[in-house]
Formats: C-alpha cells, sequence, structure tokens
C-alpha cells in the first residue's frame, strides 16, 4: 500500500486514466472491426476517414503505438480499395488479392 499522499494521488490518476485508455482503444477497435466487416463499399469510404481520425488521435496520446496505427490505417486503405475484388469469401484468397493489389500498385509507382 502506499506511504505518501503523493503516491496516494498518482494511484488514484493511474486507476482513471487506464480506464479512460482502455474505452477509447475498445472503442477503435470495434469501429476497425465493423469498417472490415462492412460489405457496401460507400459506407465503408465513409467511416473510413472517422476509423483512420480514432487511430491518429489513439497514436498521439500514446494509447497506441505510431507504427501500429500506421499499419492499421494502411490496411484498411487497401481493404477500402479492394472492395471490387471482394467477391471471394475464403480469407486465403482475400489475402492473395491484397497481395497481388500491392504488387501492382508498387508496379505501377516505378
Amino acid at each position: 500500500m502506499a506511504n505518501h499522499k503523493s503516491s496516494e494521488k498518482r494511484i488514484r490518476q493511474t486507476v482513471a486514466k487506464r480506464a479512460h485508455n482502455r474505452l477509447f482503444h475498445k472503442t477503435a477497435r470495434n469501429a476497425v472491426k465493423a469498417l472490415r466487416n462492412t460489405t457496401d463499399k460507400s459506407a465503408a469510404e465513409a467511416l473510413l476517414p472517422k476509423v483512420t481520425s480514432m487511430l491518429d488521435k489513439l497514436a498521439k496520446h500514446n494509447i497506441v503505438h505510431k507504427n501500429k496505427a500506421g499499419n492499421l490505417k494502411s490496411s484498411l486503405q487497401m481493404h477500402v480499395n479492394c472492395y471490387p475484388m471482394l467477391k471471394f469469401k475464403s480469407r486465403q484468397n482475400l489475402t492473395a488479392l491484397r497481395y497481388l493489389y500491392r504488387f501492382t500498385e508498387i508496379l505501377l509507382f516505378e
């Protein structure tokens, strides 16, 4: 147990911050999941800026590492860009299509 007034206050602050961070992290995870499960391209394009904004804010406040936020944003953007090719239900086929999309994107810009 804490022996000083300042350490008791620090414990209270830490508990409050942890609850706050967990709430926002969980909200962002749910938003990412909702975007990935969206089947309508226009709805996904409308949802994408909101989700990327959430991820940027989490990275800004060190709730999520900035590289993880960047990786999530990249994968979500690629997911939205690949919507015309999403006729395949298999996750393996989807991964292959995303790889091909990224590969063709690299070839176009070389």
